[in-house]
């Protein structure tokens, strides 16, 4: 087998300054449930993994991380973008339909990651 059983050929691949943080906040806004982990001999985490419904997210952690995009589609929009704001998602848009009939809004994870929380709507 080339890849881990339920794994998408493709994952994004976030490098933060906190990975707990995105594990926690990917747990808290979206239900992701962790799965590996591999830590430093510091105790730091260097590499982890998270799913997201049907997808996997990679984490790494490095001291000023990069500011990333996800785009994530979910059933409940309404629903998931709220959790996201309750996990300590700051606000980077609200919640609207756009001109190619998704129901979008954005949300900033305490790492500069901006998440795109949306639906197809049309």
């Amino acid at each position: 087998m080339y890849k881990p059983t339920g794994y998408t050929d493709i994952s994004p691949y976030l490098i933060v300054d906190d990975a707990q943080a995105t594990l926690n906040f990917i747990r808290d806004a979206f239900s992701g449930e962790q799965l590996r982990v591999h830590l430093q001999d510091n105790g730091d985490i260097m590499h982890a993994e998270a799913r997201i419904g049907d997808s996997v997210v990679m984490i790494g952690q490095m001291p000023g991380g990069a500011d990333a995009h996800i785009h994530l589609y979910v059933s409940d929009v309404e629903a998931v973008f709220d959790m996201a704001i309750k996990a300590g998602g700051e606000l980077v848009q609200k919640l609207e339909v756009k001109d190619d009939g998704d129901r979008r809004g954005g949300v900033r994870d305490k790492n500069g990651t901006t998440w795109w929380i949306s639906r197809q709507e049309s």
